[in-house]
C-alpha cells in the first residue's frame, strides 16, 4: 500500500468504528485493553489521528507541539460519531499538502516521517477497532489485505531501532542469538520472518525455515500478534516448531494501552 491508500484505508476504518461507539455507554470496559473504558478507547483514537494531523499538517521537526496541543475527546457519546470522523478527515487534509520526502518527526529511527505516519496511522485504527468490537461483542472482519497491511505495520514498528532503543524491557525480553519466527499469511500475500539478535530484531520477508512457523488467515494473525485474540482462541492458526518461542514472543508484544 502506498501512502494515499494507507490515509484512505484509515478513514475507512474510523468510520465504521465511528459508527459502531456512536452513542455507546462510555463506561463500557475494554477487556483487551483492560485500564481502559469505551470513552478512553474513543479519546485515544481521536487523539492519535488529531496529533498525526498536526505532525505531518505542520510538518513538524519538533513533536513538542503535537504532544501538549492534545485536546480530550467529547464526553458525550452522542458526539463520538462527529468527533471520529471529523478527526480522520483532518488526517486526510493534512495529507493532501505533503509528499513522501516532506521532512516529518517519527520515531522510527528511519526518518521515514510522511509515509511512517500514514501506516500508523491505519495499523492504529484497525488494531482499536477490534478492542472496540471485543468491548461491543460485535464481530470483528477486516478484508486480507488490509490485515497484512495493519500486521505489517504493527511488526514493522515494534521492531524497528527506535522502538528498541525507547522500550528497554522490550529490548531485553527479544535480545536473542538467532532465533527464528516466521509469521504467513494463508489468505493473502504475507510473510515475514523476525530474526532476535543481541542488538536487534531483524526483520525479513519471508523465509523457508525457521524455529517457528505460524501460518494462517491474516486476521487471526493480526489479532493474535497484537494480543487482541488469545491464541487458543485461534484454531485457524497452525503453530510449527517451537511454540515456546512464539508465545515469549506474543507475551512481549506489550505495545498496548493500559
Amino acid at each position: 500500500m502506498d501512502t494515499s491508500a494507507y490515509v484512505r484505508a484509515a478513514v475507512e476504518q474510523t468510520d465504521t468504528l465511528a459508527d459502531w461507539v456512536d452513542g455507546k455507554d462510555a463506561a463500557t470496559p475494554v477487556p483487551t485493553c483492560p485500564e481502559w473504558t469505551l470513552a478512553d478507547l474513543v479519546d485515544h483514537v481521536g487523539g492519535v489521528q488529531r496529533m498525526v494531523t498536526m505532525l505531518v499538517g505542520d510538518r513538524l521537526i519538533d513533536p513538542t507541539p503535537a504532544f501538549t496541543g492534545a485536546v480530550p475527546g467529547p464526553t458525550d457519546p452522542a458526539e463520538w460519531r462527529e468527533w471520529l470522523t471529523r478527526c480522520a478527515a483532518e488526517v486526510r487534509q493534512a495529507y493532501s499538502s505533503v509528499s513522501d520526502d516532506t521532512p516529518v518527526w517519527d520515531p522510527s529511527g528511519a526518518a521515514a516521517g510522511v509515509p511512517f505516519w500514514a501506516r500508523r496511522v491505519f495499523g492504529e485504527v484497525c488494531v482499536h477497532r477490534a478492542d472496540a468490537a471485543a468491548a461491543l461483542g460485535l464481530p470483528y472482519e477486516l478484508a486480507p489485505d488490509l490485515a497484512v497491511a495493519a500486521l505489517a505495520d504493527w511488526l514493522t514498528t515494534m521492531t524497528s531501532r527506535g522502538y528498541w532503543d525507547n522500550v528497554p524491557r522490550f529490548a531485553e525480553a527479544m535480545r536473542g542469538d538467532g532465533q527464528t519466527l516466521r509469521f504467513r499469511a494463508t489468505d493473502a500475500a504475507g510473510d515475514w520472518l523476525a530474526r532476535r539478535e543481541q542488538d536487534g530484531v531483524v526483520l525479513e520477508q519471508g523465509g523457508d525455515k525457521a524455529d517457528v512457523t505460524v501460518s494462517g488467515p491474516a486476521t487471526d494473525l493480526l489479532l493474535v500478534i497484537t494480543r487482541r485474540r488469545a491464541l487458543d482462541a485461534a484454531p485457524a492458526l497452525d503453530v510449527q516448531g517451537d511454540r515456546a518461542l512464539f508465545e515469549h514472543w506474543i507475551d512481549h508484544m506489550d505495545w498496548v494501552a493500559g
